[in-house]
């Protein structure tokens, strides 16, 4: 699918939504699309680590840690996520090992970065409606980055 989403914006105002400029780049891919898988996340990420084992398919996984303050993804999370065949994944929280995960053909955008990771396990919680950065994240839309920004649409919207 070819799109710019500038042009996306200007054509559906009022349906385009629009992620805060919080939300910085670092993977391999800053330009991609696809629709949305959401987990949130309590403090640690093996429930990330077991979604990036399924079948991708071309989705972004959109994660909630409510900014807290520790890495969420790495080389190793991003090279799971590319063997399996996820195209991006957009925190609301940190990321480390920045310097391989701009080598990885994924995407990865989040807050920053932080240098530890969280090791207290509580459950989390998939396929739910997420919201932060200004947006409204539901499993299906579709999110689409570029170099101007990240937007959320309804796929039925982008195919008119």
């Amino acid at each position: 699918m070819d799109y710019i989403t500038a042009d996306i914006c200007d054509e559906h105002r009022d349906e385009a939504q629009v992620l805060s400029h919080d939300y910085k780049p670092y993977g391999g891919m800053e330009v991609c699309c696809g629709p949305i898988a959401t987990i949130r996340l309590n403090e640690e990420n093996s429930d990330l680590i077991t979604m990036l084992r399924e079948p991708g398919l071309g989705r972004i996984a959109v994660v909630d840690v409510d900014r807290a303050f520790y890495a969420v993804v790495g080389e190793n999370l991003m090279k799971l996520a590319r063997d399996n065949g996820w195209i991006g994944i957009l925190i609301n929280g940190f990321v480390r090992d920045t310097k391989i995960t701009k080598t990885i053909p994924v995407g990865l955008w989040a807050l920053g970065t932080c240098s530890r990771k969280s090791h207290d396990k509580k459950p989390a919680h998939r396929d739910i409606q997420l919201t932060f950065g200004g947006v409204n994240f539901e499993n299906g839309e579709y999110l689409l980055a570029d170099h101007d920004g990240i937007i959320v649409i309804d796929r039925d919207i982008l195919e008119k």
